[in-house]
């Protein structure tokens, strides 16, 4: 045995230190001494305790072996087993990844699981783990209301809130879709380190903002406090100071090396939340043991007499010591527990190692895009709430609009029709959006269901794959495309992971609709007109929506938000604002850009794209902004070249079917993509790929996007982009050759 080999150190030493009863003495304040809990109480949270410290100490054995793949454990933070007694298992948990003891215990509140096998198939990625089924070593359980966490820092706390609010607004609104009590509270636990994080800064701040304006945000937050982060130590006092007098957040410390002063404690925090339904910070300090990973080794960053001193502190030898102290069990029938639970998860981790793996991309790739399928949809609303609900749009609702108009008209079917829809974002209550697309929504449907978020894109978004949670399809806008860079990571790391984590047992229903794309010169620049939507093309399962046109628009919306309601599928609705508020396509007054309201029932499949022209000189495959010059252009080449040609509108950028594009494209020998977003990292480039691989020889196929620049303002703003002029041009030279 040598200094570096922690875990069988801190093995030995519990059983050395019980036999000699050399115990870390109590930290209980004189308030605390006179709190009791029950003898059973204390010896099946030490019994948890105990399991998962084997767990830890089993799966680093086995990653010797090469048998395990990933030992993150939860050595030093058993006193989490608390919290898995005090919450019922209906009360929904985000779980910190150092949460074996927590999901131990409250395994315990429904007969017949099987919390150790279903660890040791996550720590050896099985494909039989229930909840993963061998994608990554996570914590989590539909019947336990955990879902799945691979986040080692902050970006699940957004989410949290999200899922904390909708308890309360879904018994407001009496939503039938609803999935927790009535009086459910949400628990969200994470690291010391993490409170530092943007993501976790974020959701402190909007469950303060929302209870400030009076709303109900019942959800305790856990801060694990270890003092350090990976190798950073934790300022002295800094939770404490940064979150004892935080407006709109009630704090509450507790001694997670303790077992009685945690479940006072927690308690406490539990019946506060419950009743209150307003957030609370409960602060455990706790140890580290063991390291970050199994791959850390604190020498490198900390003193031997440092990692020692944490040794000792060990929550396991406190429990003990609690135990010997209020002569609930000896010295040796604890020895003998320690062992026994020892044998008890040797056998059961020995037997998972043999269990099967993923072996094919099928099955990998199997819960990518998850399957509800609900067969049954919302009823259509009645013509006569129709006519209430648009009141004097309603007379209106047969002549052409522009697309703004048109999309406000949708919003307006389908708050009427999904009940448990919600729209919210910055600006889009009373104001309507910078766009007005959400005008007078906020006035028909009151302030429960269209409301303002704070300006934090990272909020609306993680608030939103909150609310999916619990029966909720939330319709978050973020103001514009640029802004959606702050909080991608809420879609990659979050939305999107969340059904590959749980084999599409939990789902994020979500449309986020993003005003977005260039082409207005006269408003902001580069930060009002992103031609960039590269960050959508590789996230696995997201459905990524660009309209051109009013009616196309809306028939897409009502896909996406079936989609989302009925699949559970998370959407991204990118609106072209140049198009917003256009009419007219060859010269003012022409009114040909111009759409009428489609018929309630109509949609516009996934994959399915339009067509414009059935000429094979030429075929030019385009979407957004890109269709209206071309169609503009088409009207000329055709007149330069004296023959037909035709335009295919993608509409669905994620779901392209390239099957029947080449079926369009037919004999015709010349294609021009033309692609509004930067050269490098547009669609462009992929359907380029894709063509030039599948199609013969003889198909000539050329890309002409935007040039890798940002967007100016002023006159100066379209220089780089594709124009009708340019797209003759090229077209032109392309025939010519």
């Amino acid at each position: 045995m040598t200094i570096f080999n922690r875990t069988l150190i801190i093995d030995q030493n519990f059983i050395r230190f019980v036999k000699s009863e050399n115990f870390p003495p109590s930290r209980q304040s004189f308030s605390q001494q006179n709190q009791e809990a029950k003898a059973s109480e204390i010896i099946s949270l030490f019994e948890t305790q105990v399991l998962s410290r084997h767990i830890d100490i089993k799966s680093r054995l086995l990653k010797h072996e090469g048998n395990c793949f990933y030992t993150i454990g939860s050595s030093g933070h058993e006193g989490n087993a608390v919290f898995g007694k005090i919450f019922p298992y209906t009360d929904l948990a985000f779980l910190h990844y150092r949460s074996s003891a927590f999901f131990i215990e409250r395994s315990k509140q429904i007969y017949g699981m099987t919390p150790i096998y279903d660890l040791g198939l996550s720590f050896v990625a099985s494909s039989d783990d229930p909840i993963s089924g061998g994608r990554h070593k996570v914590i989590g359980s539909k019947l336990l209301n955990i879902p799945p966490q691979t986040s080692t820092i902050a970006s699940h706390l957004p989410k949290a809130v999200g899922a904390a609010f909708s308890i309360d607004r879904a018994k407001n609104l009496n939503i039938e879709e609803t999935q927790l009590k009535n009086d459910s509270v949400v628990i969200c636990s994470f690291g010391d380190a993490s409170v530092n994080h943007a993501s976790a800064l974020t959701a402190f701040n909007t469950a303060a903002w929302i209870n400030d304006r009076g709303g109900h945000v019942p959800i305790v937050f856990i801060c694990e406090d270890n003092e350090v982060g990976i190798s950073v130590s934790t300022n002295k006092n800094w939770i404490e100071n940064s979150f004892s007098n935080r407006p709109g957040i009630y704090y509450i410390k507790t001694n997670g090396l303790d077992l009685i002063d945690l479940l006072s404690q927690t308690r406490k925090a539990e019946k506060a939340c419950r009743m209150n339904r307003k957030p609370i910070f409960l602060h455990m300090k706790t140890v580290r043991l063991l390291g970050h990973a199994g791959s850390d080794i604190e020498l490198g960053y900390k003193s031997l007499s440092d990692i020692e001193k944490n040794e000792f502190n060990d929550p396991l030898l406190h429990s003990a010591r609690i135990l010997i102290e209020k002569k609930i069990i000896s010295k040796e029938e604890i020895i003998n527990l320690y062992e026994h639970m020892r044998n008890r998860v040797d056998h059961v981790f020995n037997s998972v190692v043999f269990r099967p793996k993923l072996n094919t991309v099928e099955d990998l790739m199997s819960s990518i895009i998850p399957d509800e399928d609900k067969e049954r949809l919302p009823d259509f609303p009645k013509p006569e709430l129709r006519k209430v609900v648009f009141d004097k749009e309603y007379k209106r609702i047969k002549e052409p609009q522009h697309m703004a108009k048109l999309i406000n008209y949708a919003l307006l079917d389908i708050l009427s029709r999904y009940k448990n829809t919600l729209i919210f974002g910055e600006d889009v209550a009373e104001k309507g959006g910078v766009y007005h697309i959400t005008a007078d929504l906020h006035k028909k449907f009151g302030a429960r269901r269209v409301f303002n978020s704070p300006l934090d894109e990272t909020s609306i978004i993680g608030f939103g794959l909150g609310l999916g949670h619990n029966g909720f399809l939330p319709i978050p806008e973020i103001q514009f495309l640029a802004y959606f860079h702050n909080a991608e990571d809420q879609i990659r790391g979050e939305a999107a992971t969340l059904p590959f984590f749980s084999m599409g047992q939990y789902t994020n229903p979500l449309v986020l609709r993003v005003p977005g794309l260039a082409y207005q010169k006269g408003f902001g620049g580069h930060f009002h007109n992103d031609n960039s939507l590269a960050i959508f093309r590789d996230i696995p399962g997201i459905i990524l929506a660009v309209p051109s046109n009013g009616e196309d628009a809306v028939r897409m919306l009502r896909t996406a938000v079936r989609e989302a309601y009925q699949n559970g599928r998370v959407v991204v609705f990118v609106e072209p604002i140049a198009l917003y508020n256009v009419k007219d396509l060859y010269e003012p007054g022409d009114n040909k850009w111009a759409f009428r309201y489609p018929e309630i029932s109509e949609e516009l499949s996934l994959g399915k794209f339009s067509k414009y022209g059935n000429g094979k000189a030429l075929t030019i495959i385009t979407y957004g902004n890109g269709l209206y010059l071309s169609i503009q252009a088409k009207k000329e080449i055709e007149k330069k070249i004296n023959k037909k040609i035709q335009i295919i509108d993608l509409c669905w950028l994620s779901n392209i079917n390239f099957e029947e594009i080449i079926k369009s494209i037919g004999s015709c020998k010349k294609v021009l993509i033309v692609d509004e977003c930067r050269r490098t990292g547009c669609h462009g480039e992929h359907i380029l790929a894709q063509l030039s691989s599948i199609m013969s020889n003889e198909t000539r196929v050329i890309l002409h996007a935007a040039e890798d620049c940002f967007i100016p303002i002023g006159e100066a703003a379209k220089i780089t982009l594709p124009s009708k002029n340019s797209i003759i041009k090229q077209a032109i030279s392309l025939l010519d050759e």
